[in-house]
């Protein structure tokens, strides 16, 4: 049963992908085309971030230079094709991974599970994990020994004091019990004594 309130997180939640439009090859950072904005970012219209490069000075341009002129045509060319084969295996990739974030949307939609529950889901298995830990088990029975030591500790004192009080009650009650009767016999002997009661 889908409460209002999943509803509405889920349809406020806007996905980053655009599932209609089909696999945006430009999205990955990791892109082939070295483009490291996505289509659409104000940084790439506005060329904030231009991949111009930068000519190198000293050592590291001997480098880079001797790195290619120390590679045969053919070891190049086979690079080549690694890099190309590469590259088309990390958009494939990124198709499945786009295929598959689609069809975990619509089973979620099915099932009523909004953001909200699946954060709560979240939770509950991060709280079950740590629970499951050594460290944990240890900790809470150390807290537990020390708190059944404490509760011992803390009746042992009531008793105490429980007795104490009992103590105090009984004489006190003794000693009201032996006014009263001093009272009464003297109320008695001089009532006795003079007539008037």
């Amino acid at each position: 049963m889908m409460d209002h309130r999943d509803t509405d997180l889920y349809e406020d939640y806007q996905s980053p992908f655009d599932f209609n439009a089909g696999v945006n090859k430009n999205y990955l950072y990791l892109s082939p085309s070295g483009n490291s904005s996505p289509p659409g970012s104000p940084t790439e219209k506005l060329g904030l971030l231009r991949t111009d490069p930068v000519p190198e000075e000293g050592e590291d341009a001997a480098a880079t230079l001797s790195i290619t002129e120390t590679l045969s045509e053919e070891e190049q060319d086979e690079l080549r094709r690694e890099l190309a084969k590469v590259e088309e295996e990390i958009q494939t990739l990124s198709q499945v991974l786009a295929a598959k974030e689609k069809h975990l949307a619509e089973i979620k939609r099915k099932l009523g599970i909004g953001s909200l529950q699946e954060l709560k889901q979240n939770i509950a298995k991060g709280w079950q994990d740590v629970t499951a830990t050594s460290a944990y088990r240890k900790t809470s029975e150390t807290l537990s020994q020390a708190g059944q030591k404490a509760s011992a500790a803390f009746s042992s004192v009531g008793s105490v004091i429980t007795k104490k009080l009992e103590d105090v009650n009984t004489s006190d009650r003794i000693r009201f019990l032996e006014l009263l009767t001093v009272h009464y016999t003297y109320t008695s002997v001089w009532c006795f004594c003079f007539s008037f009661c």
